[in-house]
């Protein structure tokens, strides 16, 4: 084992593409599970409008039950506006702040109704108080592997929002296809580009695709240098906000299947996996 990957677990996007709700007793149990398990990142809720997303309506509350004590992963947590910066920089335990901006103005509107001007700066205003409270701001370029709603796409575009946040100060950005349409050539030769113009940011998978297909787009990432990767246990989720057909998360299993024969390292506890795995959220 010499190659390590670190993985983000986000049971927040898994939750979010189940329409039932989820007590928040059952989240709070299972995440509980994910913090000891030995990801780098548990990304745990959002801090969004319970009418766009009523599965996170209670992300304060999970934020406040759970146990921070036996966890060495990061703590991370969606915010798609001002107000849900300032409410996330009032817990000491997040360390990551995730922005789901897009190269696509057109999703950015159905997202989280901002264009890319207002977007910009809400980026601004979240990194200045990720810097005052010594957290990290994780702006995600969605629709970074093509545009379905016919806006502009292509490297330039990458490039250009990529220069814009290196500006700021950030130095992760993932790049996460929600639509399930990228394949393995274009998710490397993207990665190839984005690590060769820019060597000294953290690039990552963020990725929804069909199980039969998610081996080959993680090896692509990997052979372009990707070594961070977004996943949910079973694959669950999917973006509601699309107004297409929900494509389920890279299930972690897959991923973990890959690094095996692989042989990358993990770094995760195999017996709390199992443990998780087995967990229903739902009962």
């Amino acid at each position: 084992m010499k190659e390590k990957l670190k993985i983000l677990e986000t049971p927040r996007d898994g939750f979010q593409g189940i329409a039932k709700f989820i007590p928040t007793e059952r989240k709070v149990e299972f995440i509980n599970l994910l913090l000891q398990c030995g990801f780098d990142t548990v990304e745990v809720g959002s801090l969004v409008s319970p009418k766009a997303i009523p599965q996170m309506a209670d992300s304060i509350e999970v934020l406040n039950k759970l146990d921070y004590s036996r966890t060495k992963s990061r703590i991370a947590i969606l915010v798609a506006n001002k107000n849900g910066g300032k409410k996330a920089i009032d817990f000491e335990v997040i360390d990551d702040l995730i922005f789901p901006f897009s190269v696509s103005e057109t999703f950015l509107k159905k997202n989280i109704n901002q264009g890319f001007e207002e977007a910009e700066l809400t980026i601004d205003f979240l990194q200045n108080l990720c810097v005052a409270s010594n957290k990290r701001l994780i702006p995600y370029l969605s629709m970074g592997f093509g545009n379905p709603y016919g806006d502009d796409w292509d490297l330039e575009v990458l490039y250009k929002w990529t220069e814009k946040f290196v500006a700021k100060g950030i130095k992760t950005i993932p790049v996460s296809d929600i639509m399930g349409e990228a394949d393995a050539k274009r998710i490397f030769n993207v990665f190839n580009s984005l690590i060769n113009e820019f060597p000294d940011i953290e690039f990552g998978l963020h990725l929804h695709s069909r199980k039969e297909t998610a081996k080959e787009k993680i090896d692509a990432a990997w052979q372009a240098g990707i070594r961070r990767f977004d996943t949910v246990m079973g694959g669950l989720g999917g973006c509601p906000m699309t107004g297409k057909e929900l494509i389920g998360n890279l299930p972690l299993g897959i991923l973990l299947d890959y690094s095996e024969e692989n042989k990358i390292e993990t770094g995760l506890d195999k017996e709390c996996l199992e443990r998780a795995m087995s967990f229903n959220v739902l009962v």
